[in-house]
């Protein structure tokens, strides 16, 4: 069965890091395009990052700098490093795995997605 996991949300400080994962089972995590989005209350659901089948990556430009996609291949995990914290990075992300060809932050290409993890920077 198809399945991605998010795991690694919490409470956390301004200023502060949280590394989120992504586990697959089912499929191939290096075989698609994976992407991290992240909805907080009363907003839509906006990408944060991706990583290609090359490894090729992209960031939205509210946390370039700041967070970090990675992916393991052994594990069949992908990884969103979130450095410097904010109060505005609140919200509940989601990784997502996509079959197209291309590459982009727009969720309509994404396939398969995890049920998400909270995570609130708050002091």
């Amino acid at each position: 069965q198809l399945q991605l996991v998010e795991s690694g949300g919490g409470l956390e400080l301004p200023g502060g890091s949280l590394k989120l994962s992504c586990a697959a089972s089912g499929l191939t995590l290096n075989s698609y395009l994976i992407g991290w989005f992240r909805q907080a209350p009363g907003k839509e659901r906006e990408g944060v990052s991706y990583i290609n089948r090359s490894g090729n990556t992209k960031y939205a430009d509210s946390v370039k700098g700041r967070f970090t996609i990675s992916r393991d291949t052994a594990k069949n995990t992908v990884y969103l490093q979130m450095n410097s914290l904010k109060p505005e990075d609140t919200a509940v992300y989601y990784c997502a795995a996509g079959r197209a060809p291309f590459a982009t932050l727009s969720s309509y290409a994404y396939d398969y997605w995890g049920q998400g993890t909270q995570v609130t920077v708050s002091s």
